[in-house]
């Protein structure tokens, strides 16, 4: 399913826009922005991954992907997966531990991200103090509140140059509207 954003996009807080640098692949100048609203216990977000990574294969730097989070209350462990994320990102992990999330969903108790963190190589010391502080919940928060002024309801949803892409579409969907954005872009 398709639908267009509300006229007017939220912009984060110029904190959360450096954290948003790190959590992104691509160039800023890329002809096609993917903005991704995604939770780390949805069972539908756990195969989006792989269809993003095909579409960065596909497209290269035309593309930019830029991943926040949309932690669903009735997914427990979800914020604090969220905020683990914006802690790895610190140690420029953030994708080794999105993937590492994704792929244990059914093991997203604190100890247990702690655990894959280390298994990635962090600072355990400035992991663990960064996800036990809290540091990020209003970075997780701020996402939380664009993805609902955007319209975002469920996860995951994804942004296409702000043409909305709802659940786990088909890869054929998201290069359908990838090539109508390149191909308006080149007009």
């Amino acid at each position: 399913m398709i639908r267009r954003p509300p006229r007017s996009t939220p912009k984060p807080s110029s904190a959360a826009s450096d954290v948003y640098k790190r959590q992104s692949f691509g160039p800023a100048s890329a002809l096609v922005q993917i903005v991704e609203f995604s939770d780390f216990q949805c069972p539908f977000c756990e195969q989006l991954p792989g269809t993003i990574d095909q579409l960065k294969e596909i497209y290269g730097d035309e593309v930019r992907v830029v991943f926040k989070d949309y932690p669903l209350p009735n997914h427990p462990q979800a914020f604090k997966a969220a905020e683990a994320g914006l802690c790895a990102n610190l140690q420029g992990k953030f994708w080794e531990l999105h993937d590492r999330m994704f792929e244990s969903q059914d093991a997203l108790e604190v100890e247990d991200i702690k655990r894959y963190a280390g298994e990635l190589g962090v600072d355990q010391a400035a992991f663990d103090t960064c996800l036990d502080s809290g540091q990020f919940s209003g970075d997780v928060n701020a996402d939380l509140r664009a993805g609902q002024d955007y319209g975002v309801s469920s996860t995951p949803t994804v942004f296409i140059n702000g043409r909305a892409v709802l659940g786990a579409a088909p890869i054929a969907l998201f290069q359908q509207i990838i090539d109508e954005e390149l191909e308006r872009s080149s007009r």
